[in-house]
């Protein structure tokens, strides 16, 4: 007689646990075992437990391949789903075996778990193993479909509300009633003073500030404070929510007729524009990509958006300051260039027009299609491309978790035709068309990066943290991928011949890319070295980068005249003729305000089912190597932590949102 000893734990979510009964089939090299209930004396499957159990055999099995589970319900009840994490087996030779399960389980289901080292296609060479790992992506493939969202756009899972997905991609339930509360109790403060849906125009800048009670921060209050200042208004191109756009600037584009006598009075005296070109001080935001996207309907007239261009210099006391604005591509007497001596509200409209188009593609292109969406694009290609057991299925899955759902809820409610972001000027369609021109002109180059940061010839401009903090991430994160792409792919051969590989980078290729070959995403790996490349920067890109587009919106955002996505007045065409009172008028009214600034609470709130950058609380390798790499990340991690922390203890405006401890390990609001 041969016993296997099975250690089953069942995961500490809320409801993880069942009365249910469960029975476990063992398959191995040698045959199967009878099946067996999982029956110890009291409740077997608790929340958070891990319970022992014996499965006795005639023979020994051989080697042990497969884990079969199946639940029958114990009385007749409603649905009792048991969400496994994992079963540990010792074999009567003493082989220690792990099986990551770490999904819900519906009565009558049969779950069949893979367990030990991870291996790739080529490796598998037992029919059982092959047959298994083929069944399971098709059945894959069935659950995860592409769909078409809109023309020029990624492709996008195929649900179209969140009761289709299966549960295991689906929020847990502390994650669905903390976000329905932050959002009822966001609402209900709004209504009870009477802000939401109020038409009404603000008075004063005094009367904005008490859009929320008890809903602030140190950060927000300061934006409240210094957002008409103009090195803040610069500070925030470097390190607010979107810290893309600008560029050093050598010359002038042509359509952008600055004079050194305009802005001379605003440089380091003696000098001149050329010459801090020259010093490569002057930088550039130019907004041509929105040039002619038609704007929404609002009030009966068509609103305005601007494709401007602002001028910034790097100033000796090393402050980026705007020095020159112009508010539309063409030049032309009814499209000045804006200047800070400008009296003071004409400069101050320039500055809001340029920071209005600015939210506009922050939200669309950096923050949604450049993160969410192509997030979604890994997502559904790692599920569909790979079995659990292949190495980066176990690597990458937990930085794909509540992905589809956080972006098939956003379809509904921000980025959809019904979403607030229709209420923005540019509007639903507008700002579609906005996703689609960025998106056939995305390169690879332009997310990774080291090369990002070279391309916009911004390595040493001072005081830039994200690009500080974001280039230490990068270099520890390729660190960490590099080590575990090593130890699997030993060889570039090994890489060639993993045709569930090549079927993952063809995917998100195909689908995320839309084949566009001059944009240099890969369409197949030849190299370990490109897969790292690849790897690091789908991390990066799902941890870091969103962090630093969604993680600020409220400390930068909830004060709204700092980047309002919506501007209902014209900008302005001479200079001299605004005041206070076409600021108010040009803002949005109260109702449109507050609900923005709600938004903006709702996508930078901390869940407490956060999972943080490095941590792995799902078990999936069983090798030590792997395991150590993961050790070695996180101590890496918390160094830079540590750095960070104390960088940002001698500054008056920390930056926070790149820090380890800040963190999601995948995008999950």
């Amino acid at each position: 007689m041969a016993e296997y000893k099975l250690e089953v734990t069942t995961g500490n979510m809320t409801n993880a646990g069942t009365f249910d009964n469960v029975f476990v089939t063992l398959l191995g090299t040698g045959g199967k075992s009878e099946r067996t209930e999982l029956d110890n004396y009291g409740v077997d499957f608790e929340t958070g437990m891990t319970r022992i159990y014996t499965v006795k055999t005639r023979l020994s099995l051989g080697k042990l391949l497969l884990v079969k589970l199946e639940k029958d319900p114990f009385w007749v009840l409603p649905e009792d789903e048991w969400y496994c994490s994992k079963i540990v087996a010792t074999t009567p030779e003493g082989e220690v075996l792990l099986f990551p399960c770490y999904r819900w389980i519906s009565r009558g289901e049969l779950v069949e778990l893979r367990g030990g080292r991870a291996m790739k296609v080529f490796e598998d060479d037992h029919p059982l193993l092959i047959d298994h790992r083929k069944n399971e992506l098709m059945q894959k493939k069935s659950f995860y479909q592409w769909n078409f969202w809109a023309e020029g756009l990624s492709h996008i899972n195929h649900s179209n509300n969140v009761s289709e997905l299966p549960a295991e991609v689906r929020f847990s339930k502390n994650r669905s009633t903390e976000l329905l509360n932050t959002k009822k109790i966001t609402g209900l403060e709004l209504k009870i003073k009477g802000l939401l849906g109020s038409a009404e125009k603000w008075e004063s800048i005094d009367d904005m500030k008490k859009i929320f009670w008890f809903t602030s921060t140190t950060m927000s209050e300061y934006v409240a404070e210094h957002w008409k200042e103009d090195d803040f208004y610069g500070f925030q191109f470097l390190n607010g929510v979107n810290p893309n756009v600008i560029k050093r600037c050598s010359e002038l584009p042509q359509n952008f007729p600055v004079t050194d006598y305009m802005v001379k009075p605003f440089l380091e005296e003696g000098s001149s524009l050329q010459n801090e070109m020259k010093k490569g001080n002057i930088f550039l935001y130019d907004q041509k990509k929105m040039d002619r996207i038609p704007a929404r309907p609002y009030d009966g007239e068509t609103l305005c958006v601007t494709a401007g261009l602002c001028l910034f210099y790097m100033n000796p006391e090393n402050k980026l300051m705007p020095i020159a604005i112009q508010l539309h591509q063409q030049p032309s007497e009814e499209n000045p260039i804006f200047l800070p001596s400008d009296p003071e509200t004409d400069w101050l409209l320039a500055k809001m027009f340029i920071k209005n188009a600015d939210s506009m593609e922050h939200q669309s292109v950096y923050h949604f299609m450049t993160t969410h969406h192509v997030a979604e694009i890994f997502t559904v290609a790692t599920l569909r491309s790979f079995p659990v057991i292949h190495p980066l299925y176990k690597l990458l899955i937990p930085h794909v978790r509540y992905t589809l759902q956080i972006n098939t809820m956003a379809r509904t409610s921000i980025v959809g035709p019904a979403g607030i972001l229709n209420m923005t000027s540019l509007g639903y369609d507008g700002m579609v068309e906005l996703m689609r021109r960025s998106l056939s002109e995305l390169t690879y180059s332009s997310v990774c990066l080291p090369e990002n940061i070279a391309a916009r010839g911004l390595e040493s401009i001072p005081n830039f943290y994200y690009r500080d903090d974001g280039l230490k991430l990068w270099d520890i994160i390729s660190s960490f991928v590099k080590a575990i792409v090593k130890h699997y792919y030993p060889s570039d051969s090994d890489v060639q011949k993993d045709t569930e590989l090549q079927d993952w980078i063809s995917e998100i290729f195909t689908h995320g890319f839309l084949g566009n070959k001059a944009s240099g995403f890969p369409a197949s790996f030849n190299t370990a070295e490109e897969v790292t490349k690849f790897v690091t920067m789908v991390i990066f890109t799902v941890t870091a980068q969103h962090a630093a587009v969604n993680n600020g919106q409220f400390d930068f955002q909830s004060w709204v005249p700092n980047g309002s996505l919506l501007l209902r007045k014209p900008p302005p065409t001479t200079k001299g003729q605004s005041s206070m009172k076409t600021v108010f008028e040009t803002l949005p009214n109260v109702g449109e305000t507050v609900k923005f600034a709600a938004m903006s609470w709702v996508l930078s709130e901390q869940y407490t089912d956060a999972v943080l950058l490095g941590t792995y609380p799902d078990e999936r390798f069983d090798e030590p190597a792997p395991k150590q790499m993961i050790k070695d990340f996180q101590a890496e991690l918390s160094c830079l932590s540590e750095a960070i922390t104390k960088r940002n203890s001698q500054l008056e405006v920390p930056y926070t949102y790149l820090n380890p401890n800040q963190i999601e390990n995948s995008i999950t609001i």
